[in-house]
């Protein structure tokens, strides 16, 4: 498996020559089968969804989009993704099953449509089909797909753990542990979900918004983790990498190189960059 990260920033976007090295793309992977194929299954779809256009090679898109919720920093690239946004593309798209049962299609317009934005959903070019998935197992492109409903604030919110066979990928870029207590270490409850998608996991990609109990303290109503609890989780659950994943918007290269010295890279922690690929 080829795991493409297109987008690491959370929240906002982040430009400027402070966030060059590690990108300002908002969350976006995009997943290929082994090295020499283009990617088929692209989870979320912030900004950094128009860079899968390169990986395509200006080919249209045919495969799945995958949200794990529809916070703007999540969906925000999707009109711009031309790739998708083309009459030869097929593209099914998924996100996670609403409370009130609420179609895909009629919770994506709600944030893109006039007054919001100039195109429905609808109005993308392409064969498009929109659904939702509940928790549970998902078969699709080649990869199987397990979804688990993990606390994040504002609306439902799946983690994912995508398998093809031999290599597997846990994906939770947001995720507010704390919602469930404080755990044993104050940063969050190791709760079943969390730990049965991670579980032996090739690489664990977590969010890891804040870095320290201070940011936890002050921002916890946004919804998000504090670095050291995904490098716990990953210990407890045998995760053989852990990526740590939607920086802060203001988070800059060089804050990151420091997070990056926090942690040893030999016990397989690193922070995310855009344009970084993992090969499992």
């Amino acid at each position: 498996m080829r795991v493409h990260l297109c987008g690491v920033r959370g929240s906002t976007p982040a430009p400027g020559a402070e966030f060059l090295r590690y990108g300002g793309h908002t969350s976006c992977l995009a997943i290929a089968h082994d090295e020499a194929a283009t990617p088929t299954l692209i989870l979320d779809a912030g900004t950094g969804i128009r860079s899968v256009v390169r990986l395509l090679d200006d080919q249209p898109f045919s495969g799945t989009i995958l949200l794990s919720h529809l916070h703007w920093d999540h969906v925000q690239g999707l009109p711009f993704f031309t790739a998708a946004d083309n009459d030869d593309a097929r593209v099914g798209l998924l996100l996670p099953e609403q409370p009130d049962g609420a179609s895909a299609e009629s919770v994506l317009a709600r944030a893109m449509s006039p007054p919001h934005f100039p195109m429905t959903p609808g109005q993308l070019r392409g064969a498009w089909t929109f659904a939702t998935i509940a928790p549970g197992e998902w078969r699709g492109d080649g990869f199987t797909v397990l979804a688990r409903e993990i606390p994040h604030k504002g609306g439902r919110t799946l983690g994912y753990r995508v398998s093809d066979g031999h290599s597997t990928l846990t994906y939770m870029p947001d995720h507010c542990p704390t919602a469930l207590g404080p755990g044993p270490d104050g940063w969050g409850e190791y709760h079943p979900a969390a730990l049965e998608l991670a579980s032996g996991a090739d690489a664990l990609v977590h969010d890891a918004q804040m870095l320290t109990h201070k940011e936890l303290d002050r921002e916890a109503r946004f919804g998000h983790a504090v670095c050291d609890y995904p490098v716990e989780l990953g210990k407890r659950a045998g995760a053989r990498r852990v990526v740590l994943f939607h920086h802060r918007p203001d988070r800059t290269d060089e804050a990151l190189d420091e997070l990056a010295r926090r942690f040893d890279a030999a016990s397989g922690v690193i922070p995310a960059a855009q344009d970084m690929v993992l090969e499992l």
